[in-house]
């Protein structure tokens, strides 16, 4: 078998001044999730009402009145659940750091003694543990602690409006595939003409989830595309 080709090639400091400008990946991750969760609901959401709609009638009224109220009701309702749900984290997190915030004013040696059992947890040595403690203590005791024991950063929380926001974009995109397929094909060959755009638009999302992602192209695809059409066969039968 072929050996693969290193991962920096022929300049490791270029590729590590990359890897850097790239950001948290804990904020990609989330961006990543948001946009592909927001996108394919739009798309297999707003598909499988419009084929259940279809299976009863072809008219164009009714479809566009059907197609109108999804995009809308599923966009409000992806900005809302993730509103809701991520101020639920961003209050959780902000607890998490008030009561660490108490207790390093409180107890500020048994914290320090804390922080120092935690990087030997990590595969440090006790002496060069407590030094790096007592360093980060010195420098920004609350930052310490939120990384090492929380696993929170204290100047990066979760931001609701954005991931609300995100979302309610992603699934509009996502749903005018498929709604476009539907409005604008002729009568006979709408359901075809929005089962092909539902397998294109998740096939993309797909693509472009595991090339944000870093993950293996084809099972992304093929796991977007069969839990579409599967949503979409259940919907109109």
């Amino acid at each position: 078998m072929a050996e693969s080709r290193p991962l920096a090639g022929d300049d490791p400091e270029a590729y590590q001044s990359k890897e850097a400008s790239t950001g948290s990946h804990a904020v990609r991750i989330n961006a990543l999730r948001a946009a592909v969760l927001g996108a394919n609901d739009g798309i297999v959401s707003v598909a499988g009402i419009l084929t259940g709609v279809a299976g009863a009638t072809l008219d164009f009224a009714p479809l566009l009145t059907a197609g109108v109220a999804a995009v809308s009701a599923g966009a409000l309702s992806m900005a809302v659940g993730e509103f809701v749900s991520v101020s639920a984290q961003r209050d959780s997190e902000a607890a998490l750091l008030g009561k660490e915030r108490r207790e390093l004013e409180e107890m500020p040696e048994q914290e320090l003694a804390e922080l120092t059992q935690l990087y030997q947890d990590k595969g440090l040595s006790p002496a060069l543990a407590a030094a790096v403690a007592q360093q980060l203590h010195e420098h920004d005791a609350l930052a310490a602690h939120a990384e090492a024991e929380l696993g929170i950063d204290p100047d990066d929380l979760t931001n609701p409006v954005h991931a609300a926001a995100s979302s309610a974009l992603a699934f509009a995109a996502g749903s005018l595939l498929p709604l476009g397929a539907m409005l604008l094909a002729p009568t006979a060959s709408k359901i075809y003409a929005t089962i092909v755009a539902v397998v294109c638009a998740l096939t993309l999302t797909g693509f472009l989830g595991a090339r944000w992602g870093g993950t293996p192209v084809p099972r992304s695809v093929a796991r977007n595309v069969a839990g579409g059409l599967v949503a979409m066969g259940v919907t109109y039968w």
